[in-house]
Order: C-alpha cells, then structure tokens, then sequence
C-alpha cells in the first residue's frame, strides 16, 4: 500500500495554504529546510498517518462509524430494562454460598427474597387483612420468578399483636432477575394497599430496585444540568460554538455505541446498571478532555502556524493524538485493575467505564480528524468576539509558568500545605456498606424496612441465616440461644428436597447496619458446628466489605504501579515518570480528606441533601481511587507530554516547563472546570452513593487541576531541572522509543 503521506486528502487543500518565505524554518542549520506543510519534509509516525488515512477515506471511516452506531445504538434504549443492579457480594463469601443453597434447597428462602410488608390498623386476621394477603399471594404465585410464597407465621414473621407481617416470596432466580422482578411486582403490589391496611415490599432485591430508580432519575437529572453547563465551559474554553460542540457530538457517539455493547454482553453475564451509570460520566469527561486537547492543537497548526490541511492534521496527530492514546492507555489500566476486586459489581462497573473509554477514544483518534478536516476553517464559526482562535501557546499560562519559574518554593510550598491539610482527615476515616438510609425516605424498601423493624425489633430486617449439617442442628441451636447478640432462633427449617441441611433463621439485637453485628457474626463463625455456613442480606455486606479491606491495597498497589510504568514509557524519564505518579496521591488524599468531612461527620449535609450514616460507603475507596487516578493521570500525560515535546526540541528544562504549562495550561484549566461541572451536578440530586461520587471526584479534579498539574508539577520541574529527563542508557535500550517532537 501507498504510504498515506501521498494520498490526495478527503478536503480539499488550497494552495495559498503555504506559509511564505519570511515566515518561520527549521531552527537547524544542519537540516536541509521544508516547508512544514510538505509531508515529506516531517514524515508522520502512526498516528499521524492515521489521521491522513482518515481523511483520505472520510466515505468509508463516516460509513463505519455511523454502521457502528446504529448498530449498537438500536440496542441502547434496553439499558435502563436489561442492566441488572445486583452483584454486590464476595464471590466464594460464606454468605453467597448460603444464599445459593437457600435458592436449591429451602424454597428461594434466601437474601434475594422479596419481603411484602403488610400493616394494618387492626389484626391481619379480620377487616381488609385477609383479602389482600390473598390477593399479596395471587400476584406473587403468577411470577415465574418466584418459588415458594410464605404467608406469615406467628413468633417469625408476624408481630405480637397480629398488626405485621412478612409475606415471603422466595427466589426462584438469580439475584439480577430477582431485582427485576421486584420492579415489575413493586407496584402492583402496593396497589393492593386499603384505608386501613399498607403493602410496602421490602427485602435486599427491592432495595436494589428502589436505589436503582432513585438512582437513575438523578442521573438523568444531573445529565439535563451538566450539558448546558458543560456545552457554556467549552464555548468559553473553545471560543466557537461550533469547536464547542464536538466534543459532546464525539462522546454522544461513544455513548451510544457503548450502551448497545453492556447490553449484548448482559447477555453473556450480568452487567450492573452501575456500569451505564459511571460509563455516562467517565466519557463525557475524557471525551470533553481529549477533543479540547486535540483541537486546540490543530488550530494552533492550521491557523496559526498555517500548515496545510494534511501537515496540519498530521501534526496534531503525532503530538496531541499520542497524548491522548497514553492518556487513554492510563485510564484502561487504572480501571483494569478494579478487577481483582472478586465482586461481580466492581468488575462489569469497571468494564463498562473502560468500554466507553475505548469508544472515545477511537472517535477522538479516527472520527474526530475527520471532521476537522471537513470543517476546516469553519470551527471558529460562531466564534466570541474576543477569542483568539489559532493561539495554542497561552501568554497568561506563560507568565504563570515564569512565576513559578523565579518563585518555586512559595507558589509550590502554598500547593502543598493546602493538600496535606485537606489529606489529614483521611486519617479517620471509616467505611461501611450503605445503610438503608441510602433511599429516600418514601422509597417502598424504606418504608417496609421501618415498618418491620418497629414491629418485630431492631434486628429484624438484618434476619441471619444459618445452613448446617443435618446432624449438627440441634448443636448450632444451643449455640445461637447462648449468643449474647442474638435476640431469638427459629426451629431449623427442613430442606424442600430431602438434602442432608437444615436452615435456622435468627435474629441479631442490632440493626443491620450496627458495627455490632460484624462482631456477632465472627463470633458465631467462630463457636458454630464445623460445616455451619452464616449468610444472609446484611452477612452478605459484611462479607463484601470484608474482601474490598483486602482487595484496596492491592488495587492501589497496582494501579500506580502500571501508571508510573505507562509513564516511564511515554516520558522515556524515570524520576519524572515516578514523581508524576507519586504526586497523584496527593489530590487522591486530599479528597478523601474532605469526603470523611462531608460523609462521615455530616459536614455540608444540608447543603448537598443526605442524611449522614457516619461513614463512608466501603465501595468507595477502593472504586473512586481507581477513577480518580486514571484522571489525575491524565492530566499528567497532557502536562508532560508537552514538556516532553519541548525538551525534545530545545533540551533546556526552562524551556520545558514554561512552554508545558504555557501550551497545556489552558486546555487542563478548561477541561478541569468541565470535569468539576460535571462531577458537582451528581453530587446536588439522588440518593447518597452518587452524592459521594460526584463531592469526592469533583473535589479530587478540582484539586488535581488546579493545585497538582498547574502548580505542583510544574514547580518539581523546575526543581528537578535537567535530571527530570535523565534515562540511563541500558533503559533507553529497554524502553521501545516514544517521542513527542514534530520538528
């Protein structure tokens, strides 16, 4: 195949595009001077030839990318239906192992049960009380779903005054179908309500269906908030409404084709609607961050240095395309390690999110030079009075970068101190699994959840459940009377099937959500027969909580392991790469400072709309710092691939500094208000989990952007000096070769 370079380009190229004589040459008097727009005077590395091919082949890449969309966008509209929103358990736990054998051998008297919570004024025996348990018992038996339906029994699930009581309706599916049907039933059921007697269905599938609609409105609510802002950020960032607009044009795409593709691999295994969830929020930033990267530079050639269309295209390919590609490497490494996180949950929401992220950053890397190409001069269309538009080196940013230069220790002594006093709360901080607090208050699982725990005891809605060997029940029964935390034990159940188990239930004298009941179940695992298994919903979270202590460090430990060698290997530099990585842990830090301040200590509660469970949710760290540092990394990429590129060309580290931040600063400042838009508006609506995510990811960008990538960095350049770029020659001759320079 012909090389790319001597292709005709897809947009047509004028010839008074060349730069005339008096304009600037090669600084080299030793090389033979081309004019930059000829393509064999630079020959362009992969990405820039690329991007030639892209704009050579505009019919056929528009053809694929628009197949490749309605394709898969003909299946987006079934996310909301098909995501599931269970999965939160410990594979291989105590727990899930009980809950399984509840679902084959005891009737699906398991933690995926639904609950159907039945209140009455008077006695469940008389009014309206026995046709709508009837009733409560039709709509349950017509669901396949469904096993074996429960009515409730005096001294287990119905009060001592016959005023509640629990209709269970055992699974007879997994828990993503369970929680699917609790939404399908939920509302036929509280329509059997009366004047005088209350249906509110409760249990963990109801609560996950609740959190998930709750959920799911305020992303859709926050989406409505964040566009219009986001779309403002970017005019103001772009100078042009047209410029403005590709980056949302470019992450919608990769929006839907990555929906259409969690729901076909739903069909394979369960994907969380989580996934979806994070997918919409991770994409809209980076795609926001690598189009506003990508762009800038290409004005900055086809503007302002006036290149021609296919020099121009190639250029930004080979500098800003390779910062995005690393960047984009980064991010997929960092999320790929939240799957050594043994939870089915964790690992379809970092699949999801690295989904979404291979999809914008393919339309960044082949759709996006297209339409540049296309649009050509027409992006500045609509542009502000004032913008310079083919400016890529920022006067502002560069007189910044000269005040750090001359004043490094108080601009960046200033960065620090603010950091490490945001990070000395994370010194406190304690996690738990969420509380039923995390729905709103007239949620139906709340509601039925109050209902059964006033009626029956604090430790009723966190029932336990104890599998044992048949000839083992009488002495775990001993056991669970002698037990200081628990309140009663019913008979041991016998098996459906004739299986050699019996199931007793008992109830803990705490709420699910005491720390008291982590003490009771490891002493019970401890004191029970040998072959006694200890499950149930709120086991179930303990146990989650229990691997994500163990799995944090490790995820930790090998994220910024992978990123510092991505960085090793974009920056050919070891102590800048490991400085760079290092200096993540800081907004990292800092954030979860702030988040023990806010969700922890109830600081801000009223402001931000949640009632505080006096921890943080226990997902969180392990989740949020893999999300967090893929960001803080990409800022990182940008920021030093640019200095990279500068050193290359004139190797005088001030050179290096001033021209990174003078010639990033502006698109990391800009993208870092989009992010931080971003990430405030899902911390104003919804229920609690998106809260935390969008305070402590809009803290972290806000700190990372600002005081991190804009301050920090750039003062340890300028500290660090030449000895920033030093490589050993042994690992030059390891290290595959990456360069940024266009010369």
């Amino acid at each position: 195949m012909d090389d790319p370079v001597q292709t005709t380009d897809a947009a047509p190229i004028r010839a008074g595009d060349q730069r005339d004589d008096e304009q600037r040459t090669d600084a080299r008097p030793d090389v033979e001077q081309v004019p930059p727009e000829n393509p064999e005077g630079h020959r362009p590395g992969p990405l820039g030839r690329l991007g030639l091919w892209v704009t050579a082949h505009g019919k056929i890449v528009t053809a694929a990318w628009i197949l490749l969309v309605v394709g898969l966008g003909i299946f987006a509209p079934f996310v909301e239906k098909n995501l599931s929103g269970a999965g939160w358990q410990a594979d291989g736990s105590d727990s899930v192992a009980v809950r399984e054998l509840a679902v084959e051998h005891f009737g699906g008297n398991a933690s995926s049960a639904i609950q159907v919570v039945v209140t009455g004024q008077q006695p469940l025996t008389s009014g309206d009380g026995p046709r709508v348990l009837a009733e409560i018992t039709d709509v349950l038996k017509g669901d396949s779903r469904v096993s074996e339906v429960m009515a409730p029994m005096p001294g287990a699930t119905l009060s001592p005054d016959g005023k509640t009581g629990i209709v269970l309706a055992g699974a007879g599916a997994d828990t993503n179908d369970m929680v699917r049907a609790a939404t399908d039933l939920t509302p036929k059921l509280k329509a059997l309500s009366t004047a005088d007697v209350q249906v509110a269905p409760t249990g963990a599938s109801v609560l996950w269906s609740d959190f998930n609609s709750a959920n799911l409105e305020a992303m859709l609510t926050s989406e409505m908030i964040s566009w219009p802002v986001t779309l403002g950020i970017l005019v103001l960032a772009f100078g042009a409404l047209v410029a403005a607009g590709l980056p949302l044009l470019l992450t919608l795409a990769g929006l839907i084709a990555s929906a259409g593709v969690l729901v076909l691999l739903n069909e394979l295994m369960p994907v969380s609607i989580w996934a979806m969830n994070f997918a919409m929020m991770f994409s809209l930033a980076l795609g926001i961050d690598y189009a506003l990267f990508v762009v800038v530079r290409f004005r900055a050639a086809r503007m302002g240095q006036q290149l021609s269309m296919r020099a121009a295209i190639a250029q930004t390919m080979d500098t800003a395309g390779k910062a995005v590609l690393l960047s984009g490497a980064t991010v997929l490494v960092s999320l790929s390690a939240v799957m050594l996180v043994p939870s089915p949950s964790f690992r379809s929401m970092a699949g999801g999110i690295m989904i979404s992220v291979l999809f914008v950053l393919a339309a960044t890397l082949t759709l996006l030079p297209l339409v540049l190409a296309k649009l050509d001069h027409r992006i500045n269309k609509f542009a502000l009075p004032w913008s310079k538009v083919a400016e890529h080196r920022s006067p502002a940013f560069e007189r910044w970068a000269e005040r750090l230069w001359r004043q490094p220790l108080r601009w960046g002594g200033a960065a620090l101190v603010i950091l490490v006093a945001l990070a000395v709360p994370i010194v406190g901080l304690n996690t738990a699994m969420p509380s039923i607090k995390v729905l709103p208050e007239d949620s139906s699982a709340r509601v039925g959840y109050d209902q059964v725990k006033s009626a029956l005891g604090d430790g009723a809605p966190g029932m336990l459940s104890i599998i044992v060997p048949t000839d083992q029940a009488g002495a775990a029964e001993q056991v669970l009377k002698s037990d200081s935390g628990i309140v009663a034990a019913l008979p041991p159940m016998s098996p459906t099937d004739g299986a050699d188990l019996r199931m007793i239930q008992a109830m803990p004298t705490v709420d699910p959500s005491d720390p008291a009941l982590g003490q009771t179940v490891d002493r019970l695992r401890e004191t029970l027969p040998q072959g006694s298994l200890v499950g149930g919903a709120a086991v179930e979270n303990l146990d989650l909580k229990s691997q994500l202590d163990t799995s944090t460090p490790l995820v930790i430990a090998v994220v910024m392991l992978l990123g510092f060698l991505l960085l090793l290997v974009a920056l050919q530099a070891p102590l800048i790469a490991f400085l760079g990585t290092l200096v993540s842990l800081l907004s990292t830090a800092a954030a979860f400072g702030v988040a023990r301040l806010v969700f922890q200590d109830g600081i801000g509660a009223s402001l931000f709309g949640f009632e505080s469970q006096g921890f943080l949710d226990a997902w969180a760290p392990v989740f949020f710092f893999a999300m967090i540092f893929a960001i803080a990394m990409d800022y990182t990429v940008f920021l030093l691939a640019s200095a990279k590129e500068h050193w290359e060309t004139e190797r005088d580290a001030k050179a290096a500094m001033i021209g990174a931040v003078a010639h990033s600063g502006r698109v990391i400042f800009a993208a870092g208000g989009v992010m931080v838009a971003v990430f405030f508006t899902f911390a104003l609506s919804g229920p609690l989990p998106p809260k935390e995510m969008g305070v402590i990811l809009g803290v972290a960008v806000l700190l990372d952007a600002f005081l991190v990538r804009l301050v920090l960095l750039p003062v340890i350049l300028r500290l660090t000096g030449r000895a920033a770029w030093a490589s050993p020659r042994w690992l030059q001759k390891v290290l595959p070769k990456v360069s940024f320079s266009h010369n």
